[in-house]
């Protein structure tokens, strides 16, 4: 959430991060609901102070057994109106709020200008794509003939987009969940959590889910909790409404969580195999830092989950979002890309982001710098450490020979067993 403040005193600064992000909010009528707000405020202030002033008065009066009935009458419309202001200023805050909830965070100043992923800017390559003697397979028809996995059983159960592992598909996906929280938490320093898949509506507007992405989400029908689309949302809200020391930061977190997501605006788009799933595991990996040091702190995520992929042997490259392609809630944003033989072209397989301040002034999540200081937000992060369907596409893809078996990557092998092939 942006400040209103910041807001008041920057209009167009703030119009013109918002037609860079392509969003839609209305700077203009927030401007006029806050003049309205500041001077029902100014009214109430006004009001109180006569009602103090002429209480004062009327207790001198009674004292001095003056009649003072006219100036307590008065004072009941006075009461009267303070009320009816009261109620007013109750509601204008509310319409206010509701509108901020809206306001999309800026992009950074070194965010690449552009409307979509056509404009984002590839930072660097790692690794080369295999170079195969053979037409390489789609992973679909491996994963089926392998026994990894069965789409068809999969959509039976629950319907399109959702996946039944098997055998040495169910394990390989365990093997992956394992191998990514032991790289985070012993080499990257990282304390793991399980947090609830389930959260309420508070929890998923702290992180800019709610209101604006609301068709992308899977609701229970009392309207009381959501199913998490990403463990950054629980996470993030660990302590939302709380004061921290500023020595307790960095907070780094990581947790494994399956992610769920309708996904309403991509109807029909990359529905083959694992591209594109309404429910998919993902490691996920969150900071909470100190301001000054939070673009920093964006290399160092991004490094985290680009060593999941070295680890992995993958191919991939690392592009810098534009403006049009970051998400509601993100000041900056690396995508990580991992090369999938199979399908001849790069899949998003991890996405790092800046929040600045946006998430912890939206739960209210603040930390006192030192003793004595006032308390001020701290900026948030997060970044996938990896999203597990596309990994395993880029596994399968990458890591097949020429007789249809997969070579088991060499640090997966003791997560399976021992095994150096799925045959």
């Amino acid at each position: 959430m942006l400040d209103i403040k910041f807001i008041r005193d920057n209009p167009d600064l703030v119009k013109d991060g918002i037609r860079k992000k392509y969003g839609d909010a209305d700077i203009d009528h927030i401007l006029d609901v806050d003049r309205q707000r500041r001077e029902i405020l100014t009214e109430l202030e006004q009001l109180r102070e006569r009602r103090n002033k002429v209480s004062g008065d009327i207790a001198v009066m009674k004292k001095n057994k003056e009649d003072a009935a006219a100036q307590i009458a008065a004072m009941k419309e006075v009461g009267q109106t303070i009320s009816q202001r009261e109620q007013q200023l109750r509601n204008i805050e509310e319409k206010l709020d509701g509108m901020l909830l809206l306001v999309p965070n800026l992009p950074h100043e070194s965010t690449p200008v552009g409307k979509d992923e056509a404009a984002n800017v590839i930072v660097r390559h790692w690794g080369e794509p295999p170079q195969m003697a053979f037409k390489p397979a789609p992973h679909w028809e491996l994963a089926a003939k392998l026994g990894m996995i069965d789409f068809e059983r999969g959509a039976k159960l629950a319907g399109s987009g959702f996946i039944l592992y098997t055998g040495v598909g169910a394990r390989l996906e365990r093997a992956l969940i394992n191998f990514m929280l032991d790289v985070h938490t012993s080499r990257h320093g990282y304390i793991e959590v399980s947090p609830p898949f389930m959260v309420n509506r508070q929890t998923m507007t702290g992180t800019g889910q709610l209101p604006k992405m609301h068709e992308d989400m899977y609701q229970l029908s009392d309207e009381t909790l959501y199913l998490i689309p990403t463990a950054e949302v629980p996470i993030t809200n660990i302590y939302a409404n709380e004061i921290l020391n500023g020595d307790e930061l960095p907070k780094l977190f990581v947790a494994y969580t399956p992610c769920f997501r309708r996904e309403a605006g991509a109807a029909g788009k990359d529905t083959r195999g694992l591209i594109r799933v309404h429910q998919f595991d993902k490691v996920e990996m969150v900071r909470i830092v100190r301001p000054e040091t939070s673009y920093n702190e964006l290399e160092i995520i991004t490094a985290n989950a680009e060593t999941i992929l070295q680890l992995l042997g993958l191919s991939y490259r690392v592009c810098l979002l534009a403006s049009g392609d970051l998400s509601f809630a993100a000041a900056k944003c690396f995508d990580l890309e991992v090369w999938a033989a199979g399908l001849d072209k790069y899949l998003e397989v991890s996405s790092c982001s800046n929040f600045g301040d946006f998430q912890a002034r939206r739960m209210n999540m603040r930390f006192r710098p030192a003793e004595g200081e006032k308390p001020i937000y701290p900026h948030t992060l997060n970044g996938s450490g990896l999203a597990l369907p596309r990994t395993v596409i880029a596994i399968i893809e990458n890591y097949q020979t020429a007789d249809g078996k997969i070579v088991v990557p060499e640090v997966l092998r003791p997560y399976l067993g021992g095994a150096e092939i799925i045959e």
